[in-house]
């Protein structure tokens, strides 16, 4: 049986939603952590809801906030017990797209995930095994897990846009590019952008490249 997640929301600026764009949060955060970000961003995507679930776990190491799965090095979880979370966790969301677009009428290629660290992941997860293609995947700070399998297991291939800080000491800068080879080899096509001087967060440029993708994915003209 799927969790319910718990979501934050802020509507289409013109009141006429014909988009969605859909935060999934860092470990140990919650939707609250990116929802902000719709402020900056809904006066250029002004028919765009902005949703923003909190994951479907509390974290381990911050009660106050949730977790999409385990990680071993930062809990001391098992691979075995970070799998089966992730499992578990990939079902949750699916189930909650499904209800979230369902609820609004909005069909998948109008729809883009936006991820923070483990909230990449969960996109770059995510996206490509659904049986419909969303209009696109933002991924801020994070990594493409079991690239080995993405070929395989790939239904859908929305484009795809990589930002990282050069300067991040959470998730190395070098995942980026084991990303970025791993989805174009499996037929993505894949846009980059490296935050300067950045750690592990999200630059006032990296915000631009995405909304400048979100504004392309969403046929929006400048």
């Amino acid at each position: 049986m799927t969790r319910v997640l718990d979501f934050g929301r802020k509507d289409a600026q013109s009141g006429q939603t014909d988009s969605l764009v859909i935060f999934l949060h860092g470990y140990g955060a919650d939707g609250k952590d990116l929802l902000g970000l719709a402020d900056p961003l809904a006066p250029h995507l002004p028919n765009t809801m902005f949703v923003a679930p909190d994951a479907p776990e509390r974290s381990a190491m911050n009660p106050m906030g949730f977790q999409w799965f385990p990680i071993p090095w930062i809990d001391g979880s098992s691979e075995e017990q970070a799998e089966a979370g992730m499992a578990r966790a990939v079902e949750d969301l699916d189930a909650f797209l499904d209800a979230v677009m369902d609820d609004e009428g909005v069909a998948a290629d109008r729809v883009a995930l936006v991820g923070f660290s483990q909230g990449t992941m969960m996109s770059l997860h995510v996206a490509p095994r659904r049986e419909a293609e969303f209009a696109g995947v933002v991924g801020f700070s994070g990594r493409l897990l079991s690239p080995e399998t993405l070929a395989d297991e790939v239904k859908r291939t929305p484009p795809v846009l990589l930002i990282h800080g050069d300067q991040d000491d959470v998730v190395p800068p070098q995942s980026l590019p084991e990303a970025a080879e791993a989805l174009q080899a499996a037929g993505f096509d894949v846009y980059a952008h490296i935050m300067k001087g950045t750690g592990h967060g999200i630059a006032p440029d990296g915000l631009s490249v995405a909304l400048a993708f979100l504004r392309e994915r969403f046929g929006i003209e400048s």
